[in-house]
């Protein structure tokens, strides 16, 4: 029985896509120098931390990387996504290897303190960012089985982005910023890596 594959992307950029991660990125720059902006950071500060002073919750840093799991295990399970191990393995690595590049150029550039004053790698969230090309991932994985998958992996990007603020790490405008960069990995990661797969595998069985 012959078995298909589909590719991992389309030859066409999507652009339409990244205009509302876009926006949510554009929003970021423009908090750095805009006093309204600022202005409602401290207010999600105030309202998270310095008027409800609390223990940490460290979940965020596990809530991270578990969209990104749940496709594994999902495949764990027999229920078949988008592309192959191989194929899906790389792509999550070039999407990463793309946001961590822009997160921490970003965050050695626009030198920002972090709400809690530990240092000034504040913009944008890391976390964030991996959490939603995580949740990205799982959308782009399982989207044609069942959109709720996607829903799923987006809530719990957004928590982990909330926690980010509930722990005093991040003002609104990191976390609304990582996201953003953290779609926009992922979907250029899904557009990009079919045109590197042919350069790296195309003599080879995808398995």
């Amino acid at each position: 029985q012959l078995t298909f594959t589909r590719p991992v992307g389309s030859s066409h950029f999507p652009l339409k896509s990244l205009l509302f991660p876009g926006a949510m990125i554009a929003y970021g720059f423009t908090s750095l120098g805009n006093d309204g902006l600022k202005r409602l950071n401290q207010e999600f500060k105030e309202d998270t931390w310095t008027e409800h002073p609390h223990k940490l919750i460290h979940a965020d840093n596990y809530l991270m990387f578990t969209p990104a799991l749940f496709v594994y295990g999902l495949t764990a399970t027999g229920m078949k996504g988008k592309n192959n191990f191989r194929d899906r393995t790389m792509t999550l690595l070039l999407s990463n290897i793309l946001l961590n590049t822009t997160v921490f150029t970003l965050k050695k550039l626009s030198h920002q303190v972090r709400p809690d004053g530990s240092n000034y790698y504040s913009f944008p969230s890391g976390h964030t960012a991996v959490a939603f090309a995580s949740a990205e991932f799982l959308h782009q994985e399982y989207k044609d089985v069942s959109p709720w998958l996607g829903v799923s992996g987006y809530a719990m990007a957004s928590t982990c982005g909330y926690l980010r603020m509930y722990n005093n790490k991040h003002w609104f405008s990191d976390v609304v910023t990582g996201a953003g960069i953290g779609i926009v990995s992922s979907k250029v990661a899904y557009w990009l890596y079919p045109k590197i797969k042919k350069k790296l595998f195309s003599d080879k069985p995808s398995g």
